[in-house]
């Protein structure tokens, strides 16, 4: 799967985007269309995010 930015496409790494697919679906559906982007190809997150998705994160 690729996503259009601009003119360039980004290709979705393919972990992230099992790992999106993984969410419980009442997890997913809260994500707004640029948080799906952001967990897709962002290399920081808002806290907005990490707050939703607390639960499933690990720390390093």
């Amino acid at each position: 799967m690729a996503v259009k930015k601009g003119k360039r496409e980004t290709k979705v790494d393919p972990e992230r985007q099992e790992a999106l697919e993984a969410l419980p679906p009442s997890i997913r559906s809260s994500l707004t269309e640029e948080e799906v982007e952001l967990f897709l190809h962002a290399e920081q997150w808002p806290e907005s995010m990490f707050e939703k998705l607390s639960e499933f994160i690990r720390p390093e």
